[in-house]
């Protein structure tokens, strides 16, 4: 069996299609260190996120610190840079939901976590949801949103050496591709 390693990573999906847990497999799989960077805000009284959030932490073992950071992202790569640590952003889709809600600068904090994720030796794995496949939405504000998540998983495909598409919790090997250049 052919094997593909790489020090960054993206899995992308859709809703309940496995990409969290394949992302932690993969992780634990390595002999480095394990961080967990948490994006989701915690919100009082929503038991049905608390009990998400729950049980990401119960199916992750010991060896795994967390960090919970909605926003600076950039930051933790930038402390975390070590070659023997591998850093799970799960996800991508709830960070942008942060920025966008705090009304931040999108391309300055994309563009920060870019140049953290190329600038350190630590491994990392992005976590993003697939949102663009569905119907088009009936609301401006969620168009709006869909369009950015787009755009925002392109950028990190782009800037990861690895990409891996998982449905019905199958992982679909996407970047390296090794398949012949396709011309008409």
């Amino acid at each position: 069996m052919k094997t593909h390693s790489a020090r960054t990573t993206l899995v992308v999906g859709g809703a309940r299609s496995g990409k969290s847990a394949f992302a932690q497999t993969l992780c634990e799989d390595s002999p480095f260190n394990l961080i967990y960077v948490a994006t989701s805000p915690v919100f009082s009284g929503d038991k049905e996120m608390a009990a998400r959030i729950q049980k990401h932490k119960d199916d992750r073992g010991p060896r795994w610190q967390a960090i919970e950071e909605e926003i600076a992202i950039d930051r933790v790569v930038k402390e975390h840079d070590n070659a023997e640590t591998v850093l799970l952003i799960d996800c991508a889709t709830l960070w942008l939901n942060n920025l966008t809600y705090h009304d931040l600068p999108l391309q300055d904090h994309v563009g920060g976590f870019l140049d953290a994720m190329a600038e350190t030796h630590a491994h990392i794995v992005i976590v993003s949801n697939e949102v663009g496949q569905g119907i088009v939405p009936s609301s401006p504000l969620v168009r709006q949103f869909r369009d950015h998540q787009g755009r925002l998983n392109q950028q990190l495909a782009k800037a990861c050496e690895r990409v891996v598409e998982v449905r019905c919790g199958l992982p679909l090997l996407l970047k390296p591709n090794d398949q012949p250049k396709l011309v008409l």
